[in-house]
C-alpha cells in the first residue's frame, strides 16, 4: 500500500466516527429529556417524524455538517427541545468534510432503505389482515364511544382501521382492543397516512381530527366528509394533502384541548398551513366525541 493511500482512509475512519458519535450524542440528549429515540436517525438536516408508544408522535431535525446540531420533540407529553454539541469543537478539515457528507449520506441512505422494506412487509401484511377481517357491527369500544361501525372491520377481536397514502392504497392498521387500546401496525408506514368517514360532496366541508372515534361522532352529528390523521402530530401533513386535492373546499381542523396543549397546537399549526380554520372543544383534557357523547347522554 502506498502513502497515497494511507490518508484517505484514515479520514474515512475518522469522518465516519465522527458521524457515529455525533448521532450518539443526540440520541443521549432525547433520552436525557424522556424521549426514547428511533434506532435509525438521519442527520441531513430535514424533518424526520417517529412513533413514540405506536403512536407518530415524535420529530426530530437534525444537522451534522459544522457543529452539530438540532432539536427534537414529543407531541403527546409537550417536549420540545433544541440541542448542539457541547465541548470544543474542531472543524473538520476540507477532506474530511467531504468524507463526512458521503458517509451520512450512505447511512441515510441505508436507513431510507431499510425503512422502504420494513414500510413494503407491512403492506403485505396489512392487506392480508384486512382482507381476512370481518365486518362489525357491536363491539365493546363502539358501544364505550357511541358511535357505529361506518365500515371498519373486526379481526381476532379487534377493531381494525385502516391507513392510506396519498395515491389512496392500504399501507398500515391499527387495532383498538376491548379496553380502547390502541396499536398500530409495526413497520408500517403513518406519516401522511389517513382514512376517512362518509362522501366528500362538491363544495363540501371537510373536518379533519387526530383519533377515528373522535371522527366517527364528528360524522355523524355533521354529516360532513371527516378525515382522521391518527395523531396530533400527522395533522399538518394530512391536511396539507387534502387541500393539494380539493383546494376549493372548506376545511377545519377539529383538535383535541389536551391538558399540555398538543392538540391545540397542533391544530392550530395544520390550519395555518392551509389557511383553514380549527375549533377545540371547550373543556382542557377532551375530545369532540367526549364532548359530543357527553351531549347525547
Amino acid at each position: 500500500m502506498t502513502i497515497q493511500n494511507i490518508e484517505p482512509i484514515k479520514t474515512g475512519v475518522s469522518a465516519a466516527l465522527a458521524c457515529d458519535n455525533r448521532v450518539q450524542d443526540f440520541k443521549n440528549a432525547m433520552l436525557d429529556a424522556g424521549i426514547t429515540p428511533p434506532d435509525n436517525l438521519i442527520g441531513d438536516g430535514k424533518l424526520h417524524r417517529f412513533k413514540i408508544d405506536g403512536k407518530l408522535n415524535g420529530a426530530y431535525v437534525l444537522h451534522l455538517d459544522g457543529r452539530a446540531a438540532g432539536y427534537f420533540q414529543d407531541f403527546k407529553q409537550g417536549i420540545k427541545q433544541n440541542w448542539k454539541l457541547d465541548g470544543d469543537f474542531k472543524p473538520l478539515t476540507l477532506a474530511e468534510r467531504q468524507v463526512f457528507a458521503i458517509e451520512c449520506q450512505r447511512q441515510s441512505e441505508e436507513r431510507q432503505a431499510e425503512e422502504s422494506k420494513r414500510h413494503a412487509e407491512a403492506v403485505g401484511k396489512a392487506t392480508y389482515i384486512w382482507s381476512r377481517s370481518t365486518l362489525v357491527s357491536n363491539h365493546p369500544y363502539l358501544t364505550k364511544k357511541g358511535v357505529k361501525s361506518h365500515n371498519v372491520r373486526c379481526y381476532r377481536g379487534s377493531l381494525v382501521i385502516p391507513l392510506y397514502d396519498e395515491n389512496g392504497a392500504l399501507v398500515s392498521l391499527q387495532f383498538i382492543g376491548d379496553d380502547g387500546t390502541k396499536r398500530m401496525m409495526k413497520g408500517g408506514k403513518a406519516q401522511g397516512c389517513y382514512c376517512w368517514i362518509g362522501e366528500r360532496e362538491p363544495g363540501g366541508t371537510i373536518l379533519i381530527c387526530e383519533g377515528w372515534a373522535t371522527g366517527a361522532s364528528l360524522y355523524q352529528h355533521t354529516g360532513h366528509f371527516t378525515v382522521i390523521a391518527f395523531s396530533a402530530g400527522n395533522l399538518k401533513a394530512v391536511a396539507e394533502f387534502i387541500r393539494l386535492r380539493q383546494p376549493d373546499h372548506e376545511i377545519i381542523i377539529c383538535g383535541d384541548n389536551d391538558e399540555r396543549g398538543t392538540g391545540q397546537a397542533a391544530a392550530r399549526s395544520a390550519a395555518l398551513a392551509i389557511g383553514g380554520k380549527y375549533i377545540l372543544p371547550p373543556e382542557i383534557g377532551t375530545d369532540f366525541n367526549d364532548m359530543l357523547a357527553a351531549r347525547d347522554a
